[in-house]
């Protein structure tokens, strides 16, 4: 019987894996499943792409456990620039993922765990990253097939970065997002969405060449705003503080 664990690097997904290690639960391998942005640019925060690649999967390697990456044909700006065919909208460009209806997540992630999933044995076993204090989702495993470690051992979330941050196995992402997602995710927090503004002003500068597309079926980035909005809202907040730094430093 194979044992699987399915696996993003975050928190909990990550203390899956040590789990298993520590109490000596079989696992054979570990998949994981990378949304591109576009053909050479991972739709990762890089912080959170560099910790997979020169951190994360070397410690699986090291333990003798293989990793499988995952990858769609279908990159994010091949679904934004897909043109729709049905529906109020057939015409137009499918534009940004709606928050709740994520097309990305359809498109680009859905499909290669499949076609994975369709290469496993019916008797192999899933170790989902699901914590012991998520009992919603918990509820939707079998607890045969697919089965969370963090629940049989009793580890909350709050416990699975615990784990991690001991083995030196906590992603960087932690320090600034509550989780970890796609640069370009609708449900993305203004926290993460600043800190790709200011450090990543090359991710930055693809999402707003994305808003110069006409024609789209929805304008705004996410629930609330435009990534032009969200632009400018950036902008004059680091004015405001440059201002404030230099009558600080003025006054000093």
């Amino acid at each position: 019987m194979k044992h699987i664990a399915s696996c993003s690097f975050g928190k909990d997904s990550m203390a899956t894996v040590l789990l298993a290690l520590e109490h000596g639960e079989p696992l054979d391998e570990v998949a994981y499943c990378e949304v591109m942005f576009d053909e050479y640019t991972s739709g990762e925060t890089p912080e959170h792409r560099d910790f997979i690649l020169d951190c994360a999967i070397p410690f699986l390697e090291r333990n003798g456990i293989r990793v499988i990456v995952l990858r769609s044909p279908m990159t994010y700006l091949q679904s934004f620039y897909r043109i729709l065919q049905k529906g109020p909208n057939a015409g137009k460009l499918n534009a940004w993922p709606l928050c709740g209806r994520c097309c990305i997540q359809r498109d680009c992630k859905l499909p290669p765990i499949k076609a994975y999933r369709k290469t496993l044995r019916e008797d192999c076993v899933q170790y989902i990253g699901i914590a012991a204090d998520e009992g919603e989702r918990l509820a939707r495993l079998d607890g045969v097939r697919k089965m969370s470690l963090l629940a049989k051992y009793g580890k909350t979330e709050k416990d699975a970065a615990e784990l991690c941050k001991k083995a030196g196995l906590l992603s960087p992402v932690y320090r600034f997002a509550k989780r970890n997602g796609c640069f370009f995710c609708p449900n993305a927090s203004m926290n993460e969405l600043r800190h790709l503004y200011d450090r990543h002003p090359d991710l930055w500068s693809k999402l707003i060449a994305c808003q110069n597309a006409p024609n789209k079926a929805t304008e705004r980035f996410n629930r609330s705003y435009r990534i032009d909005e969200l632009d400018e809202r950036f902008c004059a907040e680091r004015a405001q503080l440059n201002l404030f730094d230099g009558n600080w430093n003025q006054a000093a």
